[in-house]
């Protein structure tokens, strides 16, 4: 006689169903036992600490790219004498393009290749043979190797005079001799004995300019220390060239601040030639 399964042994009470269990024994909760995601709390807002370090952080970024700007593109320089009137005026505040002739890393002192090299009667920015620590502003003309020289007031180069119509000149102004302009011109003037040379003001050389150097004037001729002084200055001295005035105002103005009441609004933004 065939066994009854286990299955068939069960009974139910009368009345009552039976309820198949799903696939894999696993029962399905009811939709009222879902569990809701959990909501994330706000943001906190930063803290006085938080807001120092992402203050430093700004700065130092800006700091960075000033350095940078600064050391290999351009700068700013101030006009403080008249000794290169009327193509620069005191007040005038100019921009100085670095990267032309190599611009100098900072902290390290190494110069970047040049995009080219000075030329004549450009006009540029470079530290004073003199004075450690003092920016000048003057006029190439002279180059490396050409002789020049000065006869009542009118510059020579090479034995031919030179048409400057940026030079403004003071008629008035003695034809002084300054030791200072003997003591180095002595060593390296051409066609004189050199205790017998005696330079002044608007008579002085011929001189041969040295290698790798360049001599310097001011526009205002008569009113300008300049290598007729101090003598060549050398390559590695040399900044920049003035490219542009940005701003210009009158320090003389009558009206107060004249650095708002006093612009130069005609030279704004004027190329130096």
């Amino acid at each position: 006689m065939a066994r009854k399964s286990s299955k068939s042994a069960r009974k139910t009470a009368p009345g009552t169903s039976v309820v198949a269990p799903p696939p894999g024994g696993a029962r399905k909760k009811p939709a009222s036992a879902d569990v809701a995601p959990a909501v994330p709390p706000p943001p906190q807002p930063p803290g006085p600490m938080e807001k120092t370090l992402g203050w430093a952080k700004s700065i130092a970024i800006a700091l960075v790219i000033w350095i940078f700007l600064r050391s290999l593109l351009v700068e700013a320089f101030h006009i403080t004498s008249g000794s290169m009137e009327n193509t620069l005026l005191v007040g005038d505040v100019l921009f100085v393009n670095k990267s032309l002739y190599g611009a100098q890393l900072p902290f390290v002192g190494t110069r970047l290749p040049a995009l080219r090299e000075p030329r004549r009667n450009e006009i540029v920015i470079f530290d004073s043979v003199e004075e450690p620590g003092l920016t000048v502003v003057k006029r190439i003309v002279g180059m490396p190797g050409d002789t020049v020289s000065m006869r009542d007031n009118v510059l020579f180069i090479d034995g031919h005079p030179q048409t400057e119509p940026f030079v403004i000149r003071s008629p008035d102004t003695t034809d002084y001799a300054d030791p200072r302009m003997r003591l180095w011109q002595a060593r390296r003037v051409v066609g004189a004995p050199a205790g017998e040379y005696r330079p002044t003001l608007k008579n002085w050389g011929p001189v041969v300019v040295a290698p790798d150097s360049f001599l310097m004037l001011g526009d205002n001729r008569d009113d300008s220390y300049d290598s007729r002084y101090w003598g060549f200055l050398g390559r590695d001295r040399i900044r920049g060239r003035a490219s542009i005035i940005y701003y210009s105002y009158d320090r003389q103005g009558i009206l107060p601040l004249p650095i708002v009441t006093a612009v130069r609004w005609g030279r704004l933004f004027t190329r130096i030639r």
